[in-house]
């Protein structure tokens, strides 16, 4: 009997957040820039100034909305 394990990245970029959550990329980055998604809490940049999702934030994010 195997167990399978689900490994996830916590923080990945807009283009794989959009395929997880299913909103386009545009979507995504218009609720950073209007401020819908916080920094911080929602999405933060990696060291080289890219916007990286936090997809636990986001998860938060649907569940209080929902």
């Amino acid at each position: 009997m195997s167990t399978a394990t689900h490994e996830y990245a916590r923080y990945v970029t807009v283009k794989k957040a959009a395929s997880l959550v299913g909103l386009t990329e545009e979507a995504i980055r218009k609720r950073v820039q209007r401020g819908q998604w916080l920094e911080g809490r929602e999405w933060r940049r990696d060291p080289l100034g890219r916007i990286m999702i936090d997809t636990e934030g986001v998860k938060r994010w649907v569940e209080q909305t929902a």
